[in-house]
C-alpha cells in the first residue's frame, strides 16, 4: 500500500460520525466538545474529499444520505480499530506512573474506596486516580474508565472480572423515625406509614421489596431520587428508609437495621478490567489494591467475564 497517496483525514470523519450518531451539529460538537462551526466545516471539507453529499437537512436537524449510512458503518470499524489500538498501548505500559480511573456507583466510591485510594496513594504516589462517580454503568471498551467496581457479572467476552464477594444489603432508618412509625416488628406493620427512598418510578424496588416479604405499594414511595447518597442523608437525618450495604449502614451510628428478621438483599460485588489493560502494571496494582480493599477478607474469586 502506498500510504502516501492516502489523504483520509480522521478528524473529518470524526466530526462526520458523531454528526450522525447525535443527528445535529450542535449536538455533535457538545459531544466532541468543539464548535458547532468546526463541525461543519470538517464536514464539508469531507464531503468535499469525497465528492458526495453526507447529510441532509430535516428541520433543524440532519439525516444522513444513502451514502452517508455507507460510510457510517465504515468510520464506525475505524473508531473501534483505533480504541484497540489505544488498549493495546495502554495494556503494554509497565511504569507505575501516570493515571488510572476507577468507575464506581455514589455509595461505594464515598465510603469503600477512600481508604483503599489513601493506600494507593502512599504506595505509589506518582500514581493519579481518577474516581468516575455514577449509577450508571460505564463502557469500559470505550475507556469511560479502566476499572469498574460493579454488582453484576458482565458478559462482554472483552472483560475480565473477578468477583470479590457476596455483599448484602438492608433496610436502615433513624430510630427516631421508627418510633414515628410505632416500632414496627412486622413487615405489615412497617408498610402502614413507611416511606421507602426509591430511585425512579418504576415497579423494579416495588417488585425486589415485596420479593422479601415487604408488602409495599406505590404509596411506600413518596420521595424519589436516583442520588444514592441524598437518600442515605434523608434517612440519617429522619425522613425515611433507605436500603444500603450493611458494611456502610451498621458503621452509622444515626441508623439502625429496620425488621432484622427480613432476608438481606444480595449485592455482589465484581471488579471488571479491559482484558488487554489487565497487562498494564499500574492498571494491574490499582486492580489488586481494590481486590484487597472490597474483599473483606471474604477470599476473592477469579472468574472470567
Amino acid at each position: 500500500m502506498n500510504w502516501r497517496h492516502i489523504g483520509f483525514d480522521w478528524n473529518h470523519a470524526r466530526a462526520f460520525l458523531a454528526t450522525a450518531e447525535e443527528g445535529s451539529f450542535s449536538a455533535a460538537a457538545r459531544a466532541l466538545g468543539v464548535a458547532q462551526p468546526t463541525i461543519g466545516r470538517q464536514i464539508a471539507a469531507l464531503e468535499e474529499e469525497l465528492g458526495v453529499d453526507l447529510f441532509e437537512r430535516v428541520g433543524r436537524a440532519v439525516r444522513p444520505t444513502s451514502v452517508g449510512l455507507d460510510l457510517a458503518e465504515h468510520v464506525r470499524a475505524m473508531r473501534a480499530g483505533a480504541e484497540r489500538v489505544a488498549l493495546t498501548a495502554a495494556g503494554q505500559a509497565m511504569s507505575l506512573e501516570g493515571a488510572v480511573s476507577i468507575a464506581a456507583s455514589e455509595v461505594i466510591a464515598a465510603y469503600l474506596l477512600p481508604p483503599i485510594v489513601a493506600r494507593a496513594r502512599a504506595a505509589h504516589p506518582a500514581l493519579e486516580l481518577e474516581l468516575v462517580v455514577s449509577n450508571s454503568v460505564s463502557d469500559l471498551r470505550r475507556r469511560e474508565a479502566d476499572i469498574a467496581v460493579r454488582n453484576f457479572r458482565p458478559k462482554d467476552a472483552e472483560l475480565y472480572a473477578r468477583k470479590i464477594h457476596d455483599g448484602r444489603a438492608r433496610l436502615y432508618a433513624a430510630p427516631a423515625y421508627l418510633a414515628r412509625l410505632g416500632d414496627p416488628t412486622s413487615p405489615e406493620d412497617l408498610v402502614a406509614n413507611a416511606e421507602i427512598f426509591a430511585f425512579d418510578r418504576t415497579d423494579l424496588m416495588l417488585d425486589g421489596l415485596k420479593a422479601l416479604g415487604l408488602p409495599v405499594t406505590p404509596r411506600n414511595f413518596p420521595i424519589v431520587t436516583g442520588n444514592h447518597l441524598v437518600q442515605w442523608e434523608l434517612a440519617k437525618r429522619g425522613l425515611g428508609i433507605c436500603i444500603i450495604m450493611e458494611e456502610i449502614g451498621d458503621a452509622e451510628p444515626r441508623v439502625r437495621q429496620v425488621l432484622p428478621a427480613l432476608p438481606p438483599i444480595p449485592v455482589p460485588l465484581w471488579l471488571t478490567s479491559h482484558r488487554e489493560l489487565r497487562t498494564s502494571r499500574r492498571i494491574r496494582v490499582v486492580f489488586d489494591l481494590l481486590a484487597e480493599g472490597l474483599s473483606r477478607g471474604t477470599g476473592a474469586l477469579d472468574e472470567p467475564a
